[in-house]
């Protein structure tokens, strides 16, 4: 809870900085306070203290997440540096992507369905600022249009389930309706279990799972590359965290009921978004399919094993180190072009080595080429899913991820084999090449060392 303290008052400051001569020292002053946050998250493990009459509780899942996701925000900040050093929004930009951070930490900690409901808004209602901050662009116009409309279209249904759960059970909490349903597992009335269908509607949306993944591709490539990158790592963190603690702890009774659902969305989420991303020249919209796809392999570790989280967290830490790596590279390389195409990466690997051996780690890993990060998680939800007897899904998993070599292999063909037709030198800063190096380094770290994340969740 100390940690969520101390974000809130990082996005409180941020606000009062604008009346103060404060503005410089501003990013300094929140990654600091997000360092302090991993600190008190990490001095607050083994405790499970609930905090407002049991509406939030910061056991040891809540804890890794929350210091998961303030340390992606740390890496954030670092490679969207000039994101906030130009233009006269410094201040509502940094607040706003603290704010989103809250609200992120709420949604990995909630022990109440109102919190669930807070977290989301919260989260959401920076998001749709931030996809439209780009002003002079339609495109990014337009994502923040959509995803306003499509995200209060999702609230929707998440609130109709959260009715419809109370109605059935009589409260809000977790824990309260996960004893209920285990006192009377067959007695509740129908609509309970509708209720509990629309709330897997409304995450699905969220983690954007196949068939609620529509709006992805246009937000993602639509937004500023910078918060394509936000929210395809931190927020899609978030979004997984509060789907895991609400099914696996509130939901797991009735197991059942939304089970078989899953299924069928795991299947299409592996299938669809990777034949999709074949087929895209848009780096941005390809990494937008890439995104959806990883969902996928996550989802199949939860069906397999609800309550092993580990497997879970460990895969989300390599995909978003890998996608924070690619997308530093595509932020680098667009410059001030809206559509970066594949044929922005020719010949990338003469014009600046550094990109094109950072981002084809990336796309490696992204890919389950080992001895890579992404590799091991790969590895990791097959190994739990056949475990638990989904041989068939795992062989689906397989050729999904086959398929994704195909499609991230276009983009590093591009980088080593063809000349490039764009300006022959691309010069990057120390503090570029710092974080480039620091990103590889996690790459290969969180594949060779698998257990300084696995080890979390042996207790």
């Amino acid at each position: 809870m100390n940690a969520l303290f101390v974000i809130t008052g990082l996005g409180i400051f941020s606000l009062l900085a604008e009346f103060g001569n404060l503005k410089k020292w501003l990013t300094g002053f929140v990654v600091a306070g997000l360092a302090a946050a991993v600190v008190l998250a990490a001095l607050d493990w083994n405790t499970a203290v609930p905090y407002f009459s049991h509406m939030l509780v910061f056991d040891n899942l809540a804890l890794a997440f929350t210091a998961l996701i303030s340390i992606l925000t740390i890496i954030w900040f670092w490679l969207s540096a000039d994101y906030f050093t130009t233009g006269t929004h410094r201040t509502d930009r940094t607040s706003l992507i603290v704010f989103a951070v809250v609200g992120a930490v709420i949604m990995a900690s909630f022990n109440n369905m109102a919190m669930l409901f807070l977290g989301i808004e919260i989260l959401s209602m920076s998001l749709y600022v931030l996809a439209g901050s780009r002003k002079d662009s339609l495109s990014s116009t337009e994502a923040a249009f959509k995803y306003f409309l499509m995200g209060s279209f999702a609230t929707g249904f998440l609130l109709f389930g959260i009715a419809l759960v109370y109605g059935a059970t009589g409260s809000f909490h977790l824990h309260t309706i996960a004893e209920t349903l285990a006192a009377n597992p067959s007695g509740l009335p129908s609509f309970f279990y509708a209720g509990v269908l629309m709330m897997l509607i409304g995450l699905a949306f969220k983690i954007s799972a196949v068939p609620f993944h529509f709006w992805a591709p246009d937000v993602y490539s639509g937004s500023p590359t910078t918060i394509t990158a936000f929210m395809s790592t931190v927020v899609k963190v978030a979004a997984i965290a509060a789907f895991v603690r609400l099914f696996s702890t509130c939901f797991l009774v009735v197991e059942p009921t939304w089970s078989k659902v899953l299924q069928v969305i795991t299947v299409l989420t592996l299938v669809i978004p990777n034949v999709t991303a074949v087929y895209q020249n848009n780096v941005k919209r390809m990494l937008a399919y890439s995104s959806v796809g990883h969902v996928g392999y996550i989802l199949l570790a939860f069906i397999a094993s609800p309550s092993e989280t580990g497997t879970i967290f460990y895969y989300l830490t390599t995909y978003s180190v890998s996608s924070l790596a690619a997308f530093s590279v595509l932020h680098l390389v667009e410059g001030n072009s809206e559509e970066v195409t594949i044929s922005y990466f020719n010949g990338l690997f003469k014009r600046n080595a550094w990109l094109a051996v950072t981002i084809t780690i990336a796309m490696l890993s992204l890919a389950g080429i080992p001895p890579l990060a992404g590799f091991f998680g790969k590895y990791m939800v097959f190994a739990q899913a056949i475990r638990n007897g989904y041989t068939g899904m795992v062989i689906v998993a397989v050729i999904t991820s086959l398929i994704g070599v195909y499609y991230y292999f276009k983009v590093i063909i591009a980088m080593y084999f063809n000349e490039s037709t764009t300006p022959p030198v691309i010069e990057l800063r120390a503090s570029h090449k710092t974080l480039l190096f620091v990103l590889i380094a996690l790459t290969f770290a969180l594949g060779l060392f698998p257990d300084m994340i696995m080890s979390l969740f042996l207790a």
